[in-house]
């Protein structure tokens, strides 16, 4: 009979500090492979520009009739007939809030896949924080970290991680968040949909901007099972005996996308996306896929170097 899943009764103290350490120490390796996909996309990830004030050059444009004469560059207008004005880009920090979920099933992984769900997780955040700060972003943690421009991203997360893994909340909690802010949540989202649906109707209402993303093991979207086969709920340690799994595949799947369409109708209908992000796929993929949207731009997922 096969066993499918990890069996994790509820933890009482010791345990949660002993888990708290292990993911620990696991936070330099998984910063060294942020760091790795952030120099594989950076050159395509660019932070959301518009003119305004600011000390950076953006670009040369037409001088129009009204126009303040101190703005236009004479040097630049001189190499032909045409009147240009010298444009700076808008400087305005945007804030960007993260939370990765560290439940007990983003510990599942399947032969079909290379990293578990928390460990992709937790690089995609990782490298999240790393992409929004050297674009110029505030990016924050709830509970963890005030947003800030700092420019290592990743590397004052993962510090945070390391130091305060025992002081992380397991729920996250948005009062801070306020308008105009983005907030990007990273899980399997295998919880209660009802509750991650107002959730997400919450943070529409402080005016914010939801951007999920989906972490799953490709055994849990597939359902490859067969025969006789025991699940087992990683948060209470609940079995569940089929007795010819293959008869549940389709009924499992329906239940599957039904959850997964209903947070990305919600998502969508309040301006946000959702972005789906498998353990047998490129890290790299997720990210492209998330600039795309939030910056308007989606974009098909590229096949791009790297391996993780």
């Amino acid at each position: 009979m096969a066993t499918i899943g990890q069996s994790t009764k509820p933890t009482g103290n010791n345990d949660a500090l002993t888990r708290a350490r292990q993911r620990a120490a696991l936070v330099p390796d998984l910063l060294v492979d942020a760091l790795r996909i952030v120099n594989t996309v950076m050159a395509g990830w660019h932070g959301r520009k518009k003119r305004g004030i600011g000390e950076t050059f953006w670009q040369y444009r037409p001088y129009t009739q009204g126009e303040t004469m101190a703005r236009i560059d004479w040097r630049r207008s001189a190499r032909d007939d045409q009147t240009y004005v010298r444009d700076q880009e808008w400087e305005a920090a945007h804030t960007i809030w993260l939370w990765v979920d560290r439940s007990s099933s983003m510990l599942f992984k399947s032969s079909a896949a290379s990293v578990s769900k928390e460990s992709r997780a937790m690089v995609v955040t990782f490298a999240l924080a790393e992409l929004f700060a050297r674009a110029g972003e505030r990016v924050g943690y709830p509970g963890l970290l005030k947003p800030s421009a700092n420019r290592k991203g990743a590397e004052r997360l993962a510090t945070a991680f390391a130091t305060q893994a025992s002081d992380i909340p397991d729920t996250p909690s948005f009062t801070q968040v306020q308008r105009f802010s983005d907030v990007v949540l990273v899980s399997d989202f295998l919880g209660d949909t009802n509750e991650t649906l107002a959730m997400i109707d919450s943070l529409a209402g402080q005016g914010a901007r939801m951007h999920l993303i989906e972490i799953v093991d490709p055994a849990e979207e597939d359902f490859p099972y067969g025969g006789r086969t025991e699940f087992v709920d990683p948060e209470t340690g609940t079995r569940l005996t089929a007795g010819r799994a293959e008869d549940w595949r389709e009924a499992y799947c329906n239940l599957y996308q039904a959850r997964r369409h209903a947070l990305q109708m919600r998502c969508r209908a309040h301006g946000g996306s959702y972005t789906i992000s498998r353990t047998d796929h490129l890290a790299s993929e997720t990210l492209v896929r998330l600039h795309g949207f939030m910056t308007g731009n989606p974009v098909a997922t590229t096949k791009m170097a790297g391996t993780y």
